[in-house]
């Protein structure tokens, strides 16, 4: 029944499908305990060589933080992923030493990161690659400039998330390479992973959909023209094993799950107009019609897109988990003692692990410990030392008028008492205009976004009861220090208690620092909101 139906479909479709897969592997992985890592291996990441043996051009992703680890545990595994990269069995994807989020680190750690996993690339594999992952399909154009400098050619990233901010784009673009435009104007070659088309195989891997399901699923892809799709760009950890992170993961399978893997891939390749190439081949592909666009995957609405649904955000690894908010202050503080410190090239391996994004998900109770132990240790090593509490000085004076306008060689700013003493505009050095300030209720037409528009306060909120702000009346003094700093301290009450906050305006240059306390008794359960700034419309190009 079904053959000649699918006959008739190819003499409708006679452009050819390239069809490319890699895996995730990382040891890392949240859930998974130490001691479980040597299994992992055994039921993971050997079933994987093997499938590479028997499907060409697998592509292999890798931390060089895992390759140690796997070394360390099984080094005849390095040995023939080692024979499989040099006979072209298997495409090397790199993605740097550990898997840190690029977009919340600074620049230069991101930098050290992608360098010493180079080095381990090429110790462990005698291969450098040129095609990268963007961790966790978190973007921004700054990483573009990180990768070319690293010497990646390509990524591989997300197309759903930065297609659905861009609905300009014409569909056609997922399925050639493109180029992503960074922050600095170069651009790097672009394959996009398919959310669908990778969760598609898991289902029919796990046993809940039918291979035919799978392969008409992927025949859909075909069209008229020449088109690459990425069948998977996902985890290795959850075939023939569970890493453990939800209650909702499926039951292992009575059958071989590596083994089906080969059944999906051993039926595409069947498929007639349908071709399994490695990820660098697809490259290839740019200068076909439709290929090799500039794009910029970031907008003002979604500056970093990231994978799959809304839950994955940079909120997810900047505060959540355990304690990220303390423990990426702890990294930030090791970050600055190493650059005051000129620390060796080899002290930044330590810090790319210790910002690793296992530790800031699912991670379970004695890698906490241990982890919290590496980062006291690494602040022992690194940390500057603290300053103490601002105290005001007995000659500080009282603001009593309503605005208060703040100068310094490099910093103007104009502050509103009657909001907690927000920011109405703040201007640097020698522009003409304010970059950051206040818009009053009306600025914009759009109904939802008609609200006042503030630089510099906080909000707290909790479930069933009334937002609380400092975003109103104030006590405030001024002072000014022998080196020209402008110190403003405004105490504000609320239902909660004070918020007292301190701002410094430097003299020696363009910066404002905010040193906030909350003199809250009880807290409850609720959301702290920090650190807003309201970009002003007028400081930039039409």
């Amino acid at each position: 029944m079904n053959a000649p139906l699918f006959n008739r479909e190819v003499q409708a479709c006679p452009g050819w499908l390239r069809v490319f897969a890699f895996f995730h592997l990382n040891l890392a992985f949240s859930s998974i305990e130490e001691e479980r890592r040597g299994e992992v291996i055994e039921r993971c990441y050997w079933p994987l060589l093997r499938l590479a043996e028997r499907h060409a051009h697998i592509g292999i992703e890798v931390s060089g933080y895992t390759l140690e680890e796997i070394a360390a545990r099984d080094p005849t595994w390095i040995v023939k992923a080692r024979e499989l990269v040099a006979a072209n069995q298997v495409t090397l994807i790199g993605s740097g030493y550990s898997q840190m989020i690029g977009p919340l680190v600074p620049a230069r750690v991101m930098q050290e990161n992608l360098r010493i996993g180079n080095e381990v690339y090429r110790a462990l594999l005698g291969v450098q690659p040129t095609i990268a992952l963007v961790n966790e399909q978190a973007y921004s154009a700054g990483l573009v400039s990180n990768y070319l400098d690293a010497g990646y050619t390509a990524i591989l990233m997300d197309w759903d998330n930065p297609s659905a901010h861009n609905p300009q784009w014409n569909p056609e673009l997922q399925y050639l390479p493109q180029l992503a435009k960074g922050a600095d104007g170069r651009t790097i070659q672009v394959l996009w992973t398919n959310t669908a088309a990778f969760q598609q195989l898991q289902r029919y891997v796990h046993g809940d959909t039918s291979l035919e399901t799978y392969l008409r699923f992927v025949r859909g892809r075909r069209s008229m023209g020449t088109r690459a799709l990425c069948l998977y760009a996902s985890d290795a950890e959850i075939f023939d094993f569970r890493p453990g992170r939800f209650k909702t993961e499926t039951k292992l399978s009575e059958f071989s799950e590596w083994g089906r893997l080969h059944q999906a891939l051993t039926g595409v390749r069947s498929e007639i107009g349908i071709n399994l190439i490695g990820p660098q081949h697809v490259l290839k592909l740019a200068d076909r019609e439709g290929g090799g666009q500039v794009l910029n995957l970031e907008t003002p609405a979604c500056p970093v897109p990231v994978k799959k649904q809304r839950k994955y955000n940079l909120a997810r690894w900047a505060v959540t988990g355990r304690d990220n908010t303390a423990i990426n202050a702890a990294c930030e503080r090791i970050y600055r003692g190493m650059v005051a410190r000129d620390a060796s090239p080899t002290d930044w391996k330590e810090l790319c692990y210790l910002w690793g994004s296992d530790f800031r998900t699912h991670l379970t109770e004695s890698r906490w410990t241990d982890l919290c132990a590496r980062l006291e240790a690494a602040e022992a090593q690194w940390s500057l030392p603290q300053a103490g509490p601002i105290v005001v000085p007995a000659d500080a004076e009282a603001v009593e008028t309503r605005h208060l306008n703040v100068q310094t060689p490099h910093v103007y700013a104009r502050l509103d008492r009657r909001r907690g003493m927000a920011i109405e505009r703040l201007r640097f050095g020698e522009h003409s205009h304010a970059l950051v300030g206040g818009l009053a209720h009306g600025h914009f037409d759009e109904i939802s976004l008609q609200a006042d528009w503030y630089t510099g306060h906080s909000v707290f909120e909790a479930a069933g009861e009334h937002k609380v702000t400092d975003l109103e009346w104030c006590d405030a003094t001024s002072w000014t220090t022998a080196k020209g700093d402008r110190f403003i301290r405004a105490c504000t009450e609320t239902s909660k208690g004070v918020i007292e906050k301190t701002m410094r305006f430097a003299a020696s240059e363009p910066r404002v620092d905010f040193d906030l306390t909350f003199h809250w008794d009880d807290w409850g359960k609720g959301v702290l909101r920090l650190g807003h700034f309201t970009l002003l419309p007028d400081a930039f190009d039409p």
